[in-house]
């Protein structure tokens, strides 16, 4: 067994062991139990207390490439890499030791620093519909923003958005469909009131809407990435952008997981439309907290101080995360997304085999370097109502099996499968090795 605390490489790193944050706990359960007593059902976000799948959670003790290890010493392959923002490996060099270097400086100013100004030129370069930047503390924070300044800067109150995407957990956003093809939306969750999403359209994804004069934006993932991995079917983007056009609506992608993932582009770069207004999250931060909002100058214009539309932060383009974004972008260049497209098909490819002969009806889409799974005979899915066919019982037990083998996928059905830079061709053999097994088990339930 691997201890949590390990003590030869803490001495390495100049740090006490007996210090360690998990030192003496060495037991999954132990320490989930005692999570629960400490925090609303042991978790931090809902999606990792396994409700889902069943069970109870593994408690990563340490990470470093494609591999994350429990606090017992399990090892695992980890496919998850932090639901997106990991895509260099868990603990890369150049991320720790630039975090190392700033945190030496100290970690929160609430004054404007060099490192936030060469990350905004940074996302401006690689992102020319990004002519300004602010940046914040997440994904939804960045939404929840996107949409006040949409809503302020055209003066409308109406925001459309598509069954299936999702925008991070800020009231406007966590709306549901009703029964109809569009319907107003309904509220998504207990505590979100009526009157949040009062203006919130919810329609089918992959189609484009007709629009009036009352709707200020039209936010959308352009390649979805929340219910399993959609892809958007052609003409879709471009009819949003036409739309929105048309009604003077301003059109915002929600960049969170495809910003810096499928290209030094995003999703835009790749697809070739658009946005008025971009999201970003996840890989800008290096695997730190972060999120942003770019877009046309005139649009971030209305943002305060030099705007009506209010925004601030306390640790807003804090130094830290702002380092760690930083190392990540400057090795992310056209070479490094060729080889993770490359090892995506290849690991799509041979997991459709392996679960095909073991009688799992499974298929494995991708978008470039993105790529999700849905079990079902059906084809693949282009909206939200197709991608819920997707047979969770039999995910549950795919992904049971796999963590038995040492896999860590998402306990959920409907995220997508992160594979990074450290996943070389040796664990890609792993992985589908283990998959071989993993998918008779799900087949025969």
């Amino acid at each position: 067994m691997i201890p949590l605390c390990d003590p030869p490489r803490c001495e390495a790193a100049g740090c006490q062991p007996a210090l360690c944050v998990g030192a003496g706990l060495a037991d999954n359960d132990e320490v989930f139990e005692r999570s629960v007593a400490a925090i609303p059902g042991g978790v931090n976000s809902s999606i990792r207390a396994f409700s889902s799948v069943g069970g109870r959670p593994y408690v990563v003790a340490r990470a470093e490439g494609a591999r994350v290890w429990d606090v017992e010493g399990n090892e695992y392959l980890d496919l998850v890499q932090s639901y997106g923002a990991i895509i260099l490996g868990h603990a890369h060099p150049a991320v720790v030791a630039a975090v190392a270097e700033a945190a030496t400086a100290g970690t929160s100013y609430g004054a404007p620093t060099t490192r936030e100004m060469k990350l905004a030129e940074a996302v401006r370069e690689r992102v020319p519909s990004c002519e300004r930047v602010r940046f914040m503390n997440s994904g939804t924070e960045a939404t929840s923003t996107a949409i006040r300044l949409a809503r302020g800067h055209t003066g409308r109150d109406r925001v459309v958005i598509f069954h299936g995407n999702f925008h991070g957990a800020t009231d406007a956003l966590l709306a549901a469909g009703g029964s109809g093809v569009a319907t107003l939306g309904l509220p998504g969750t207990a505590g979100v009131p009526a009157g949040s999403v009062a203006e919130t359209l919810v329609v089918p994804y992959n189609r484009v809407p007709e629009l009036d004069e009352s709707v200020a934006a039209v936010i959308v993932e352009p390649v979805a990435a929340n219910m399993g991995l959609v892809a958007p079917v052609d003409g879709f983007l471009d009819g949003l952008r036409a739309e929105c056009d048309r009604v003077g609506a301003l059109l915002i992608f929600d960049e969170v997981i495809t910003g810096f993932r499928l290209g030094r582009g995003g999703a835009q770069g790749r697809l070739g439309v658009t946005p008025d207004l971009t999201t970003f999250g996840k890989v800008i931060g290096g695997g730190l907290p972060i999120g942003a909002v770019g877009g046309r100058a005139e649009v971030m214009g209305s943002l305060s101080p030099l705007g009506p539309v209010f925004h601030a932060g306390t640790l807003a383009g804090n130094p830290i995360a702002t380092a760690a974004g930083l190392a990540a972008l400057d090795l992310l260049d056209d070479a490094v997304y060729g080889l993770l497209e490359e090892r995506v098909a290849r690991l799509s490819r041979r997991l459709t085999e392996v679960c095909a002969e073991a009688g799992l009806a499974a298929s494995f889409p991708t978008v470039g370097t993105l790529m999700g799974m849905y079990l079902g005979d059906g084809a693949t899915p282009t909206d939200f109502a197709a991608a819920k066919t997707t047979d969770e019982a039999a995910y549950a037990r795919f992904f049971h099996a796999m963590l038995a083998e040492g896999v860590a996928l998402a306990p959920g059905a409907y995220e997508a499968i992160f594979v990074g830079l450290a996943h070389d061709d040796a664990v890609i053999d792993r992985i589908v090795d283990a998959a071989s097994r993993a998918a008779r088990i799900a087949a025969n339930g």
